[in-house]
């Protein structure tokens, strides 16, 4: 999402479009200028190929195609000026967890953007920085944690396992938390945990003992204990993992 702002000099955090897996198709009634960052996949104008990463001007009545993504998960679309969408608590995004903010976007819905047509007088920098996502022949992700407050609720074996086997994402994973299979972990204690606090990252392990990664619509407290938390650096990586795709944890820092 920033660096698709980035490219067409907009704030880092104007409304930008997050389509899951692709399959889009738009049509602009007034000219623009737009980005595609994120996952991988093919990306028409018009019929034509273009590049993805790239700032690109579009015409009234111009066609925009974003085909079903081949790596990676998540694709976003900027437009300069951004998008124009009510907020709830300063954000234009819909909260899956709590069912607030704006509604997700459906087929028919007319966008409007933040800035009067052919205000498009912005150059792209020389280079921002991008996400490196795993091509079809490179299924395991990897991401660094650091200690969870709860590490010691669990077997020293278990805290090994969580670092040494490679974890399987879940089909049942959302934009609230990345589920994962494997081995399962095992705790050391067997009190309940009162809630506490999470933060985006948290690696909580429920009663099953398959840890789930807590994403962009997180919970504020949990009662599962946290064994890792995930360095906010990565966390690009978790949001473009695919169902199916290996995972590896990697000892580091945040």
């Amino acid at each position: 999402m920033s660096v698709a702002n980035q490219m067409l000099g907009n704030p880092w955090d104007a409304t930008v479009l997050e389509i899951l897996s692709g399959g889009f198709n738009a049509v602009f009634e007034q000219p623009a200028r737009i980005s595609v960052t994120g996952a991988s996949g093919p990306f028409f104008l018009d019929g034509k190929a273009v590049s993805l990463n790239t700032p690109l001007p579009v015409s009234s009545g111009s066609n925009l195609e974003i085909g079903h993504a081949r790596a990676g998960m998540r694709f976003y679309l900027a437009i300069r000026g951004g998008f124009h969408a009510d907020s709830f608590a300063g954000s234009a995004a819909r909260d899956t967890l709590a069912g607030m903010g704006p509604p997700p976007v459906v087929a028919g819905d007319l966008l409007g953007t933040g800035l009067p047509a052919g205000d498009f007088a912005v150059s792209a920098p020389a280079a921002v920085p991008l996400i490196r996502l795993a091509p079809a022949g490179e299924q395991t992700a990897a991401v660094r944690v650091t200690p969870g407050p709860r590490l010691d609720w669990f077997t020293s074996e278990s805290r090994q396992r969580l670092l040494r086997q490679p974890w399987e994402v879940s089909a049942e994973s959302n934009r609230i938390g990345i589920r994962l299979s494997g081995r399962p972990l095992h705790l050391a204690r067997e009190q309940q945990l009162p809630s506490e606090g999470v933060v985006t990252g948290a690696v909580q392990v429920p009663p099953s003992g398959l840890p789930v990664i807590f994403h962009a619509d997180r919970p504020v407290t949990g009662g599962y204990p946290v064994i890792a938390v995930v360095a906010a650096a990565d966390l690009d990586v978790l949001a473009q993992l695919r169902p199916g795709q290996r995972l590896r944890f990697l000892s580091g820092t945040r």
